[in-house]
């Protein structure tokens, strides 16, 4: 079975910058797609951003493009997601997730426990 940590969240100010980093462990994840989705109370898991296998290809929501790049090393078996620009509205708990190539939650069948982003104003 595959495990999924997150760690780099925190607090900042608006306009600073955090990177959030995901390990995975347990298993390979050969041939996944590795995203990032977030959640706020009451609310849905938003996606935010995805790559394939390869970062051949990367799909961010509207609200997060140009200000959040994602990546990942395949041969540290890790993704990571980093967050410049932050605003208040970007505070949430940050979720890594595995499987398959989409903007969908429900594509991805590996999750980490979450990490708390908090931006201030």
């Amino acid at each position: 079975q595959g495990q999924l940590v997150e760690s780099g969240g925190g607090l900042v100010q608006a306009g600073g910058s955090l990177r959030l980093d995901c390990a995975a462990s347990g298993r390979t994840f050969s041939g996944y797609a590795m995203a990032w989705f977030r959640q706020t109370p009451g609310k849905e898991r938003e996606f935010v951003s995805t790559t394939d296998w390869a970062s051949s290809s990367t799909d961010y929501s509207d609200s997060v493009k140009g200000r959040f790049t994602i990546s990942r090393d395949n041969a540290k078996n890790a993704v990571y997601l980093q967050m410049n620009s932050l605003k208040p509205e970007d505070t949430a708990v940050y979720y890594c997730a595995a499987g398959l190539y989409s903007r969908r939650a429900s594509a991805y069948n590996y999750w980490g426990q979450g990490t708390q982003v908090t931006v201030s104003s």
